[in-house]
């Protein structure tokens, strides 16, 4: 992750849950909260025990990590983001959580479709 560090100290997740905004699907709940005196993006996970064993969860997390991953260039510089998913994300495949994944952060308007390029 070059330019997307992970957000793990529960004073930061508070402050993206506080002062940030959230949107949502069916499948996630994503918090936005932009950092003015950052220069890269940071990812925060909460996935539930309600989601199954820790398998499952690192299993979804290692999915979701992956994805941003592949997105970071397409991601607003220097945001906090905070992506909680929902019991849907699994028995889905990598695809359909990708594209469930970039329509939430769609919503946002911190994310940039490529020029016809969109997934």
């Amino acid at each position: 992750m070059k330019n997307l560090k992970r957000l793990k100290k529960n004073r930061d997740f508070q402050v993206v849950f506080k002062q940030g905004k959230s949107f949502a699907n069916r499948q996630f709940v994503v918090y936005v909260l932009k950092q003015e005196n950052q220069t890269c993006s940071r990812l925060g996970l909460s996935v539930s025990k309600k989601m199954g064993n820790a398998v499952m969860r690192n299993h979804i997390k290692r999915y979701i990590k992956e994805m941003f991953r592949g997105l970071a260039e397409r991601l607003e510089p220097g945001t906090d983001f905070i992506v909680i998913s929902r019991r849907p994300v699994r028995t889905m495949a990598y695809q359909e959580m990708e594209k469930s994944l970039i329509h939430v952060l769609k919503k946002t308007g911190m994310f940039h479709a490529h020029e016809g390029a969109d997934r």
